[in-house]
């Protein structure tokens, strides 16, 4: 059976480096973006020269078109839009700059990137998948930035569905709740440098909060689901007949769902419950 082209943005490590080493096992032609050309490099040496590193910051405009053009086909059969960050930390005091660079990432820079190989998706009829968050459709405190950069693809991937209905081109989201990857620990370290922008008097506000969510995030790791998850459900929304236009994925992500049928300020106590009764040590 011969397998089509799909293109994986954050490749290096986690869930686009899972979904890469998942389709390049199945015999996908497999475009995978990095940033770095050593994280290039480890992929190839776990696969082969079906796999092509492309050195993209979807940041960068131009990084983007250059990578969509040495692409060396005229279509592609999947996208898979996966790159992002984590920024966290109360409302009131994210640093301007650091809310900017979650939206410029985790949104303005999925759109960069499907704008840019839409070409060759239309010519493949190819199917785009986003991964999002269960944070895209509940916040919780001091997610603001990132829940607001997942609530964004949400709308993104919702209008875009229906308009590449007329081709035929599925558009599915993916909503995992916490998930075994780097991305939290890289998330608490960026969390701890902004921090040290923080005033300290603006820090003493929420000191007793963010232990206990520091508490809470140590603890929710531990339950995590498997990449492999997440994986699968990919895997469906790029090969299945019916692709599903959400997954959800994982126990708390599923009860967040839930969750949300309750009245905001009743859903609210009963998150900020759960919080308190934590204990730090």
């Amino acid at each position: 059976m011969a397998y089509g082209s799909i293109v994986i943005t954050g490749a290096s490590s986690g869930i686009g480096e899972a979904c890469a080493l998942h389709f390049h096992g199945k015999g996908y032609r497999v475009f995978a973006c990095v940033r770095k050309s050593s994280d290039g490099d480890a992929l190839r040496e776990k696969t082969s020269d079906r796999l092509t590193p492309l050195i993209m910051d979807v940041t960068d405009p131009e990084s983007v078109h250059a990578a969509a053009r040495s692409i060396d086909r005229k279509e592609i059969s999947g996208l898979i839009n996966n790159a992002g960050i984590v920024v966290s930390g109360p409302v009131e005091l994210v640093p301007l700059q650091r809310l900017r660079e979650q939206l410029e990432v985790n949104v303005i820079g999925q759109v960069a990137v499907t704008q840019a190989f839409m070409p060759l998706l239309r010519n493949g009829r190819g199917r785009v998948v986003f991964i999002g968050s269960i944070a895209g459709r509940s916040a919780l405190p001091f997610t603001g930035p990132y829940s607001a950069s997942k609530y964004a693809l949400e709308a993104i991937a919702e209008s875009l569905r229906m308009e590449l209905a007329e081709w035929a081109m599925s558009v599915s989201i993916v909503e995992p709740g916490a998930v075994r990857t780097p991305i939290w620990a890289k998330g608490l370290e960026r969390a701890n440098e902004m921090l040290k922008e923080v005033s300290p008097e603006g820090l003493d506000l929420y000191r007793y909060m963010l232990g206990k969510m520091r508490k809470a995030a140590e603890q929710q790791a531990q339950t995590a689901s498997p990449v492999e998850d997440v994986v699968k459900a990919v895997d469906h929304a790029i090969t299945s007949p019916k692709p599903h236009t959400r997954y959800v994925i994982g126990r708390e992500a599923k009860i967040r769902i839930l969750l949300n049928y309750l009245p905001d300020r009743r859903r609210d106590r009963l998150i900020l419950k759960k919080i308190n009764a934590i204990k730090e040590y």
